[in-house]
């Protein structure tokens, strides 16, 4: 049975509410982590190691689910994550001693949260579009701004009114109810059900195929995990990777200490940390249509360039504490830096399109994770070394220009055209040691 419009659009819509009640399930623990505090009474570090602990399960799962995307698809992923984070979440109201929270809020949750969220979706939903990927990308990425908007006052109005567990529980629950069934919907690829990318026609046997590959050598290749990790593409990805996550999660863990310091009052703080998610609705979607037309290595870099701004803007309000300025820094951080995520599964895709896909995007999401661990330990260790933040903060430029300059290394757009610029695709003549890196 034929739908009135291209199924693509289903896999988005799917991905983008699976992705505003999971990533923000996983987000909420910031608003759990005060009543759970009060409570036991235990050290903040050891409370807040529960959520860090979820990233080291995260990195470990990656490469996993990458490979378990490649042999069994989507909806196997999509279930074990939805059944993961929804039994952390029913039975963290059950903790008593912090290796209970590590082990509900850290292991099951996290190991969630790997697969539903940015690492999952990236390893199938690039497969349904090629003239408009970055624009679907968004699209559905967007939903994590949506879900923090509608999710994260609701959780935290559950908190005040019958308390953390409750609110635990009732965030399990969605996770099973709303998410399991619509899961069911995905499928890898649209050629799995007789259809082609972007809802095309299927190609004519008499006429030559368009193609979008600048490189034929490189794309002949069957990437293997084994033959990426030997190449320089793969180890620059992999680098870009760790900056762009390195500063998103520096500037998000620091920024509302770091306002309240040096003078604006906490609700101020907060607004400011809200209104970024708000505004990465939008960045998310027009940076990845914009990479859809320029080129991903300029809305790459128009990421990197909002997140340096975002940085400056922070050095900046040091000295001259203004809301100007903090307009400056939210705007740069949402509109531009967030847009990286509608992005990063289409780069790797173009470089390394094949059957192991899921394996090698999986492997490099584990330089990503690292990243956005280091960023907060890096950014507090300096400041606990000079006692201000301003070390922290030039870093954070310099690593901001670094993840910039990494995607003009790897070159996505040598391999394969964006649809903006297929027009300009001409004849590659085969490179002998490119073939041979392989």
């Amino acid at each position: 049975m034929r739908l009135p419009f291209f199924y693509g659009w289903v896999i988005v819509a799917v991905t983008f509410v699976t992705m505003a009640i999971g990533v923000t399930a996983r987000t909420s623990f910031s608003l759990l982590f005060p009543p759970i505090v009060t409570e036991f009474g235990w050290e903040r570090g050891v409370t807040a190691g529960a959520f860090s602990f979820g990233f080291l399960v995260s990195g470990a799962m990656s490469p996993l689910i990458g490979r378990m995307m490649d042999r069994f698809g989507p909806r196997a992923v999509m279930e074990l994550g939805v059944f993961l984070m929804g039994g952390g979440m029913l039975l963290a109201p059950l903790t008593t001693q912090p290796w209970h929270l590590y082990l509900t809020i850290g292991v099951l949750v996290g190991g969630g949260s790997v697969c539903l969220g940015y690492s999952g979706q990236s390893l199938f939903l690039p497969n349904w579009f090629v003239r408009r990927r970055g624009l679907a990308i968004g699209i559905a990425f967007a939903g994590v701004g949506i879900g923090s908007i509608i999710m994260l006052p609701w959780v935290q109005l559950m908190i005040e009114r019958t308390g953390w567990r409750t609110a635990c529980t009732a965030m399990g629950i969605l996770v099973l109810v709303a998410l399991a069934p619509i899961n069911l919907l995905l499928r890898k690829r649209p050629q799995d059900i007789g259809l082609e990318p972007d809802g095309d026609a299927a190609p004519d046997p008499a006429l030559r195929p368009t193609s979008n590959v600048v490189d034929p050598a490189w794309a002949a290749v069957d990437w293997t995990l084994a033959r990426a990790v030997r190449t320089a593409r793969f180890w620059w990805l992999a680098l870009g990777f760790f900056c762009g996550l390195y500063t998103w999660y520096a500037v998000q863990v620091h920024q509302t200490k770091y306002l309240i310091e040096i003078g604006f009052s906490p609700g101020v703080a907060a607004w400011a940390l809200g209104l970024v998610s708000l505004l990465g609705i939008p960045g998310q979607i027009v940076l990845g249509h914009m990479s859809d037309r320029i080129g991903r290595e300029w809305a790459w870099s128009a990421s990197g360039l909002g997140f340096a701004i975002c940085f400056g803007a922070l050095l900046a309000l040091g000295h001259t504490p203004s809301l100007m300025l903090v307009y400056v820094m939210v705007a740069a951080q949402g509109l531009l830096g967030y847009g990286v995520t509608s992005i990063m599964g289409a780069v790797v895709l173009e470089i390394f399109q094949g059957r192991h896909y899921g394996s090698i995007f999986g492997t490099i999401m584990l330089a990503a994770l690292a990243g956005g661990a280091a960023g907060p330990w890096v950014t507090g260790v300096l400041h606990d070394i000079t006692g201000s933040y301003t070390a922290g903060f030039v870093v954070g430029i310099g690593v901001s220009v670094v993840a910039a300059v990494t995607i003009w290394l790897a070159s996505p757009g040598k391999v394969r055209a964006v649809a903006g610029r297929s027009h300009l695709i001409r004849p590659a003549i085969p490179d002998p040691q490119q073939g041979a890196a392989s």
